[in-house]
């Protein structure tokens, strides 16, 4: 009987030491997915900082550093149903940012920011991990939303003639 008992404790032991490794694993990929997932959303925000301030060159400058994010992000540290979501949105992203940082007009830039926009919310929600609350911004007068990384709305679609126009109609809680 003391054989078995000891026997059944080594494999206890084991068992706890093995779903430890996994947890510490599983919890390093997620800080890391976590950090350059923010990285890509501060990378969208200087985008729609620069279309919300007037400034073309800057979002078309700005585009490349989001473009940049998307290709290094460590995706295969994702799920599966979340490598697919991320793959399907980052290439409407890539084609949407392209177009910003070939154009030097900001009305067509701020046109080509939506697709970004509806993507970038996509992958937001079905995340989860912006370190930082983050905002889903509308605007009625566009009828476009955005997001945004502080309360007060900074309107991408309209700028300095409407800088003010919409309001919050979400929060995505920081995680």
């Amino acid at each position: 009987m003391k054989i078995k008992f000891k026997q059944m404790k080594k494999i206890l032991v084991m068992i706890a030491v093995f779903s430890i490794t996994i947890f510490s694993v599983a919890k390093a990929q997620t800080a890391t997915t976590k950090t350059e997932f923010d990285k890509t959303l501060n990378a969208y925000f200087n985008i729609k900082n620069a279309l919300a301030k007037d400034n073309a060159t800057l979002a078309s400058q700005n585009t490349k550093v989001l473009l940049t994010n998307i290709e290094s992000f460590p995706t295969k540290k994702l799920a599966a149903s979340q490598q697919a979501l991320w793959k399907t949105e980052t290439a409407k992203i890539k084609t949407a940012a392209l177009a910003i940082s070939n154009e030097k007009v900001i009305k067509v830039q701020r046109q080509s920011f939506w697709a970004v926009s509806t993507a970038m919310i996509n992958l937001a929600k079905a995340f989860k991990l912006n370190s930082e609350v983050v905002y889903v911004q509308y605007c009625p007068m566009a009828k476009k939303s955005w997001l945004n990384e502080v309360e007060d709305v900074q309107n991408p679609f309209y700028g300095s003639m409407m800088y003010d126009c919409g309001e919050v109609t979400e929060t995505i809680a920081k995680k």
